[in-house]
This record gives C-alpha cells, structure tokens and sequence, in this order.
C-alpha cells in the first residue's frame, strides 16, 4: 500500500497525471452538455468509467455538488425550489447535494441515497457525518492511476519474458552460426567443432566496437582548411622546375 502512495505521489509532478485531472474535471463539467454536438458523450463516458472503476468523482463524491450536473433541459423553473437554487448562487447555476446514479455503489444494503446527502433530516435514520455512505468513496483520478499501475505491472514481466526468450533465441543462432562455419573450415566435416558468440573476449570486444562507433562518428575537416590541405597536395606532385 506504501508504494502504492509513493508511486501515486511520483506520477502528480508528472504532466500527464496533470492532464489525467483536468480531462476528469472537464468531463464532470461537461455532464450536462447532453444537447451540446459534440459533448453528448461525456456522460455516458463519466458513468461507465464510475461504474466501471467504482468510484465517484475526481477526487470524491462531493466534486459533484461543485457543478450543475442536471441539464436546464430537465429543471422545471417554474418551481420554487429550482427557483431558490439559482438565485442563491452567484453564477446562477443549479447547484445540489446529490450525485448522478453511476456513483451508486450496488454492494451497500440500503437503497442508493442520490439527492439531499448533507441534509440528515432528508432520510430516515441518516447521519451524514457519521455513516458511510452508499456511494463509492473513491475518486476517479486515484481509481485510473491504480488500474494503469496494476496494467504495469502485469505487462511489465510479459515485456521482459518476451525480450529474454528473443536475446536467447540471438545467442543460440549466433553459436550454431559460428559452429558450422567451424565445421565448414575442417578437413573432415563431420569432425566436432565449437562455436562461440564472440570472436575476442569481451573486453576486447567492446573496445573494437566503440572503435567501430567512433569511425563513423568522425568527420573530416570542411572548409578552408581542408582546401589548402589539397592545394599543397596538388602543388607537391607537380615536378620541379
């Protein structure tokens, strides 16, 4: 579980988590945009990934009444508590202490509390502070940073098994290689021969190889220089007077 944190808490310096938490903010922003072309996804991608992942919100349930989730399209204005909501707020938004249906969490024994959360006066035996609620108490951006983790870490050793069975498979066809060529140089084919993966011994081996590299990373000298360079070529061949 610690590092599980200390992984979670590395990857919040890192610009894609950043992004990760405005796509989830947006996206919570944007619920409602069910007229909107090209926003009508944005809800059904925010319930499937909180019923998927199970869990509500960007960081939790409560990111929800920060938003007008509900569409105008469905509020009847000419109700007083509709009414109430907007005017008591600045932006004249229909804000609520309620969440949409896909933060319900199936598991809990009592019946999905959707609307009123902080009123305890709204449901029987109710205690908002003290009880836990029927809701999935996890956070959206926690729930994907676990799941991608977890993807990690089981793809991870498949990634590794799959290049060691590739550099094995190198190394015996590199060895057969040089076998046969062995073979091919003896008397009598049928004789033994060995093979081997490298031709020196491997100090030697990679002292060649960075000679190798170093040859064609070098370039001759351009410019001037090399012109008077060839002009006194020129001038040295020509015979004397």
């Amino acid at each position: 579980m610690q590092s599980q944190r200390a992984k979670i808490n590395h990857l919040r310096g890192v610009p894609g988590y950043e992004i990760e938490n405005v796509g989830l903010r947006n996206g919570i922003r944007f619920y409602r945009d069910t007229d909107v072309p090209g926003r009508c996804f944005q809800k059904e991608t925010i319930d499937r990934l909180q019923i998927e992942l199970r869990c509500c919100g960007n960081n939790n349930y409560r990111d929800w009444f920060e938003v007008q989730w509900i569409s105008n399209r469905y509020l009847d204005f000419t109700t007083k508590e509709v009414k109430d909501r907007i005017r008591s707020n600045v932006d004249g938004r229909y804000l609520l202490d309620g969440v949409p249906f896909s933060c319900c969490n199936p598991g809990s024994p009592r019946p999905c509390l959707q609307y009123h959360l902080l009123d305890n006066n709204a449901h029987y035996n109710y205690e908002h502070q003290s009880e836990e609620l029927n809701l999935y108490g996890r956070g959206c951006r926690q729930a994907l940073v676990s799941y991608y983790m977890e993807m990690l870490n089981t793809i991870g050793p498949g990634v590794l098994s799959i290049i060691f069975i590739q550099v094995s498979v190198i190394a015996s066809m590199r060895y057969l290689q040089t076998a046969v060529e062995g073979a091919m140089a003896l008397e009598n084919p049928e004789e033994e021969s060995e093979g081997y993966l490298l031709e020196k011994s491997l100090k030697d081996s990679l002292v060649d190889l960075r000679a190798a590299v170093l040859g064609l990373l070098k370039i001759g000298p351009v410019g001037p220089v090399a012109e008077g360079g060839a002009a006194d070529e020129e001038a040295g061949e020509k015979p004397a007077n």
